[in-house]
């Protein structure tokens, strides 16, 4: 529906509806890194590695303070971010492995944004890491929104960067050298080129191109190049023990690495040096003054592979890592640049999280209006105008290590552990206002705030066949 809210953003964004004017809907540019840390990045005072082109983007755009991922693993983030809704309701709740290959697919009933966009008539492509569902199957990423995809379908495999194949579509592309014992072709080389190609092909058309890279997720591992280079001799290091390359390598493992801190450092600034190839093509092809880019990462630091968050502060001070449902594990990146539309160099404290990404992308290209979804757009903070809505709680739960959920409400953060066990678990509580760390619990200090998280989280979780959170302990 065409409300007067959504006829005066248009106007102000100066885009008619897409049936009158099509070629003036912007591209859309989605980065998602793979285990960054909040604190990675330059522009989020990373001090030791370097991050140029991302600190460009958040210099010509807008860097938020206090956004979320889905949650803090992998699929489960993704599914938020895909389908506008919180861990409570997504389809996907956590990682589920299919053998010989792929995740638990998204359902057949799903909706995701890229779907919408389809139908608002863009062209859409999807080049790195799926982790949805397996080629052929209902969440096949050609059923699920997008045109083109190329590289790895399964999170699994995706723990090797010199992988035995990736997929194009639905065609198995085998890596001719990679076996496991050999190193070819390291795979995100491979799909940058595929991703410039896409942009390329589609430039006269608007586009929605999303780049769910793998790097920096472990396994720590890359060529000697410039990137590794520059951090070669930089730091005190010790060798990580893993599953390297050989006769007993498995799929699933993280290799070997001798200097684990250089090579994880490589792997950021490699990270950073795709961002800026894109940019360079967006601004080689005339497109980056209508194209909306937007950075983020699924989920926190890893402490994997021989990773070492607690040297780089790759956290950014906050408490936890991946899959901890403190800040640490859940507060992410995001960063948009968008010419004459989002002022540039700006940082924004609006609360928000991936489940809010859906409805802002559908407001701003016109597209149809999602079945359901758990976020409010943040378009109007995006364009620096105070009808901002706001999110009276966000919602977090995490099937590992017992079960745990989250809530964050205003200046309030409550954490509950191991509710698989028991829901009389008691809610930790923090003011993040004065304790971003969450290092002070003061619940028993506020037993009514408490109470009103507790509310939130039983009123926020739909339990699920699939991914149950609690009828397992009836």
């Amino acid at each position: 529906m065409m409300t007067i809210r959504n006829i005066r953003l248009l106007l102000l964004l100066g885009i008619l509806p897409f049936a009158l004017q099509a070629q003036k809907r912007p591209n859309i540019v989605f980065i998602l890194a793979d285990d960054l840390g909040y604190g990675d990045l330059g522009a989020y005072g990373q001090q030791v590695i370097k991050t140029p082109h991302l600190d460009r983007l958040a210099a010509e755009g807008m860097r938020f303070s206090q956004f979320y991922a889905g949650t803090t693993v992998c699929a489960p983030s993704r599914s938020t971010l895909l389908t506008g809704q919180h861990t409570g309701h997504t389809y996907i709740r956590g990682n589920k492995e299919i053998k010989p290959e792929g995740q638990e697919p998204l359902a057949d009933s799903v909706q995701t944004f890229a779907q919408l966009l389809q139908q608002a008539g863009y062209t859409t492509g999807a080049f790195g890491k799926w982790g949805l569902g397996m080629v052929g199957t209902s969440g096949d990423p050609n059923r699920k929104g997008f045109d083109e995809f190329f590289g790895y379908n399964c999170q699994r495999q995706s723990h090797r960067y010199y992988p035995t194949h990736l997929w194009a579509n639905d065609r198995k592309v085998i890596l001719e050298g990679n076996d496991l014992s050999q190193k070819a072709h390291y795979a995100p080389a491979i799909i940058q080129k595929k991703t410039l190609a896409f942009i390329e092909e589609n430039r006269e058309r608007p586009f929605f191109l999303f780049i769910p890279t793998v790097l920096p997720h472990a396994e720590l591992q890359g060529p000697e190049d410039e990137h590794y280079r520059q951090y070669e001799h930089a730091f005190d290091e010790t060798p990580h023990q893993g599953n390297g390359y050989g006769p007993e390598a498995t799929v699933a493992g993280y290799a070997s690495v001798a200097k684990p801190r250089a090579t994880f450092a490589a792997m950021v600034s490699r990270l950073d040096a795709y961002v800026g190839q894109v940019l360079d093509k967006l601004d080689e092809l005339g497109l980056a003054e209508h194209t909306i880019v937007l950075f983020s990462s699924d989920n926190g630091a890893h402490q994997e592979g021989g990773a070492d968050p607690d040297f780089f502060n790759s956290t950014g001070g906050l408490r936890g890592a991946k899959r901890d449902l403190y800040e640490g594990g859940i507060r992410t990146p995001l960063i948009v640049r968008w010419p004459g539309k989002v002022a540039a160099n700006v940082i924004s404290d609006h609360m928000g999280a991936f489940w809010d990404i859906m409805p802002t992308l559908v407001e701003v290209t016109n597209a149809p209006q999602p079945r359901y979804t758990d976020g409010i757009s943040f378009l109007p903070t995006l364009l620096g105008l105070d009808s901002q809505q706001q999110h009276g709680y966000l919602y977090w739960e995490f099937h590992e290590s017992g079960g745990r959920q989250a809530v964050r409400m205003g200046k309030w953060k409550g954490v509950r552990l191991k509710v698989k066990e028991s829901l009389e678990v008691p809610i930790e509580l923090y003011d993040l206002s004065v304790d971003m760390a969450e290092y002070n619990n003061i619940a028993d200090q506020h037993p009514a705030i408490v109470a009103q998280l507790r509310r939130a989280m039983d009123n926020s979780h739909r339990e699920s066949a699939i991914f149950p959170l609690f009828t397992q302990r009836e």
